[in-house]
């Protein structure tokens, strides 16, 4: 596994949108603050030319956000490269990206949510470590999330041990000012399928966003059983973050991932807690899991802390993983072999 270089003060970090743009006030109002509280640490940013725009439900053409992503990993004073937001057509992009840039000038990208559909492609095709963590945007809240200040410490190269956090965001926080805290209400519980009264997994952790990894099965950028077939001997901890799938979908989408051998030397699963809980039989996020993997003789944690449902801890893409679930908290602590 590759693994880029981690920043260091006085770094630049280049912003890029090969999903959607920034354009609604308040959220240009959080991307901006962003800007500031990164200046502040001590880092330059730079941004593309389409960052702030949205044409087609996109930020640009699929050609031009290829290219813009192609232009901060040429330009040698980019450091790391992260994802101004989500969205939901960068797969569009693919097909116009040339990954020997990537290859060629390596370097940490970050996101979370449709980025998957790079970070899934690189770390799997590339054997280059990527990171799903927060979107550039995520940083511009008034005062920092610890899960904010655990990210900035991974990129710069301080792999803590994450610890779970104590409440999560049940419902999304109204959006005013753009620069508004997580409403923690609900208390974290991460759960084990099995009611195991401990889970202790490690392993080669690969994941992301469900909702696009699903998309890619199958095409030509889908390298998913090579990548896992040549760490075979570390074992694979999957992950997953559901957005949009019902339980339905979630069944289906479990089904063909397993029967197409994804799971086969995989050491556990964990799931972030689910965005969806849509069912048009009234089947719960929990029974869709077991459904599918029940039979699977391996650990399954559910309702951890990543993913759509804030907050959100920081997992790297390829990197060997340890993660410990005990009476409801979790920790998540990497290692770069």
């Amino acid at each position: 596994m590759i693994y880029p270089t981690f920043i260091k003060k006085g770094d630049t970090i280049g912003v890029c949108a090969p999903s959607n743009g920034i354009t609604r006030e308040a959220k240009v109002n959080r991307f901006n603050h962003a800007i500031e509280s990164i200046h502040e640490k001590g880092y330059q940013v730079i941004e593309t030319p389409h960052v702030r725009t949205n044409d087609d439900y996109a930020s640009s053409d699929a050609k031009m956000r290829a290219q813009e992503l192609a232009s901060l990993y040429q330009n040698q004073e980019v450091k790391a490269i992260i994802c101004a937001t989500g969205g939901e057509f960068l797969l569009e992009m693919l097909t116009f990206f040339d990954f020997s840039v990537v290859k060629n000038n390596i370097k940490w990208l970050q996101g979370y949510s449709d980025p998957t559909g790079l970070l899934f492609t690189i770390t799997t095709n590339l054997d280059i470590a990527t990171i799903y963590g927060h979107n550039f945007a995520g940083f511009g809240m008034d005062v920092w999330h610890k899960s904010l200040e655990n990210n900035w410490d991974i990129l710069n190269g301080n792999l803590i041990v994450q610890k779970s956090f104590d409440y999560y965001e049940s419902a999304p926080n109204e959006e005013v000012t753009g620069l508004e805290e997580y409403h923690l209400d609900t208390p974290v519980y991460w759960k084990n399928l099995r009611d195991e009264e401990e889970i202790i997994i490690s392993g080669r952790m690969i994941g992301g966003c469900i909702d696009i990894i699903t998309e890619l099965f199958g095409t030509r950028f889908d390298k998913t059983k090579e990548f896992i077939e040549k760490y075979k001997d570390d074992g694979i901890i999957w992950y997953f973050d559901n957005c949009e799938l019902s339980c339905e979908d979630l069944v289906r989408t479990l089904w063909k991932f397993k029967d197409n051998g994804w799971f086969l030397y995989c050491n556990g699963i964990i799931f972030g807690r689910s965005a969806c809980h849509e069912s048009n039989f009234g089947i719960t996020f929990d029974e869709a899991i077991r459904r599918v993997l029940g039979e699977l003789n391996i650990p399954i944690i559910i309702d951890a802390d990543f993913g759509h449902v804030p907050p959100r801890m920081t997992i790297i893409n390829g990197a060997y993983a340890t993660i410990v679930s005990k009476k409801g908290k979790g920790t998540i602590q990497f290692e770069l072999k």
